[in-house]
């Protein structure tokens, strides 16, 4: 068995695989704070939860944005596993031609997703992230790289909407029954949800546009693409777990290689 851990700026999401299929997943928040016992117990605590044995993980593989948590991250796996973990980075072989002025600019989040959808879904094919940030990746029917688009994510854009105005309360996000509102809640999850909807609807028809692919296809991971389509309508394919999936293919492409 394999463990994935895929830690972005706001939460980190740890799998199980056995093979290929997904026997058990977690979502954590990411803290820097945390120490590598701290990090070691916290992650046999959550095996023995789920009543699995954690002597059983063969590999560890990691994929990180936040460079702050890696080295208590790494230290506890090494620690309390006794495993080295496989640490996704430039130079791996992911499937995916990276064609942009600097490879290395790109978040290995974004590779990892890429990798899932194309070898998963097939391409040519949109990507789209509802993480911290918003982001569409495009990867080619051939698995090149496109384009990559990054606006700012939906919790981000409401935390900033209650922080900056006063009288403003905190919300839950969700999609309002109308956008006809009549009062202060519904107004802002208006604004924010349908918002957010529009601005995908527009990005997704534009990349298929001025790329003359109409028919590729759509595919959403992260927690709350479910409330921007929660009726099925713009997105061919919901993965929450692409990202776990994504490491688990780098995994196999890179086993040989370590």
């Amino acid at each position: 068995m394999i463990l994935v851990i895929d830690v972005s700026n706001t939460n980190s999401t740890l799998g199980v695989f056995d093979g290929d299929k997904l026997v058990a997943n977690w979502r954590l928040s990411t803290l820097s704070s945390r120490t590598s016992d701290e990090t070691g117990m916290l992650l046999r605590m959550l095996f023995v939860h789920s009543g699995m044995d954690i002597s059983e993980i063969d590999a560890v593989v990691v994929s990180s944005v936040v460079p702050n948590v890696m080295y208590s991250l790494l230290s506890g796996i090494r620690k309390y596993l006794q495993r080295e973990p496989m640490v996704v980075r430039a130079g791996m072989k992911t499937g995916i031609n990276l064609r942009m002025e600097n490879p290395k600019e790109m978040g290995t989040d974004r590779i990892v997703n890429l990798v899932a959808a194309y070898e998963l879904y097939g391409g040519p094919a949109i990507v789209v992230d509802y993480s911290t940030a918003t982001t569409f990746d495009v990867v080619s029917e051939k698995g090149e790289f496109l384009t990559g688009i990054t606006a700012p994510g939906v919790q981000i854009c409401a935390d900033a909407l209650t922080r900056r105005a006063a009288q403003l309360p905190k919300i839950e996000i969700k999609r309002p029954e109308t956008l006809i509102t009549k009062n202060t809640v519904d107004s802002i999850q208006a604004g924010l949800v349908l918002g957010h909807i529009g601005e995908t609807i527009y990005i997704i028809q534009q990349i298929k546009d001025k790329l003359n692919l109409p028919n590729m296809k759509v595919i959403a991971t992260g927690g709350l693409a479910k409330v921007i389509d929660e009726n099925e309508e713009i997105f061919d394919v919901y993965d929450p777990v692409l990202a776990l999936q994504g490491l688990r293919l780098l995994y196999e492409k890179n086993r040989n290689r370590r």
